[in-house]
C-alpha cells in the first residue's frame, strides 16, 4: 500500500482540498508555492498511462475543477500542471500556482509552511470547489 493509499485511507492525515468516488486531491507537504496540490486516483496505480482510458480522462477533468479552484483561491497568473511519478509509485498530478515558468521547477526550494498555514490554503481551496 502506497502512502497515497494510506492517505485516502485516512491512516495518514493530509490537508485535502477535493474529493469524489474516484479522486483524491490534497495539499503536497512540500510544496513549490502555495497552493502546490496533489491530484491522484483513489485506485492504486503506478504509472499514470497505466490507468483505463476513462480513469485518466476522468483524473484530468477532476485536476482541472481543482486547478479552477486553487486559481480562485492563490493569486496567481495560471496553474501549472506536471507529472513526474517517480517519488512514489502511485499515479498522481502535480498542480502548482505560478506567477512564472520558473516557479514550476523542481529544483527550487521547497517552501516550509506551518500547519495553520496549510489548513488555511486548503480551506481556501475547497471553498472554491465545484
Amino acid at each position: 500500500m502506497t502512502i497515497f493509499s494510506r492517505i485516502i485511507a485516512g491512516e495518514i492525515p493530509s490537508y485535502k482540498v477535493a474529493e469524489d468516488e474516484n479522486y483524491y486531491a490534497f495539499l503536497d507537504i512540500s510544496p513549490l508555492q502555495k497552493g502546490h496540490t496533489l491530484v491522484i486516483p483513489k485506485r492504486e496505480i503506478d504509472y499514470i498511462f497505466d490507468l483505463t482510458d476513462e480513469e485518466l480522462a476522468g483524473l484530468q477533468v477532476f485536476a482541472k475543477r481543482v486547478a479552477i479552484a486553487i486559481r480562485k483561491a492563490i493569486p496567481c497568473v495560471k496553474v501549472g500542471q506536471c507529472v513526474l511519478g517517480l517519488e512514489v509509485p502511485h499515479a498522481h498530478i502535480h498542480l502548482v500556482p505560478m506567477q512564472s515558468e520558473k516557479d514550476m521547477r523542481f529544483t527550487n526550494p521547497h517552501l516550509e509552511l506551518t500547519p495553520e498555514e496549510f489548513k488555511e490554503i486548503a480551506a481556501r481551496i475547497a471553498a472554491e470547489f465545484e
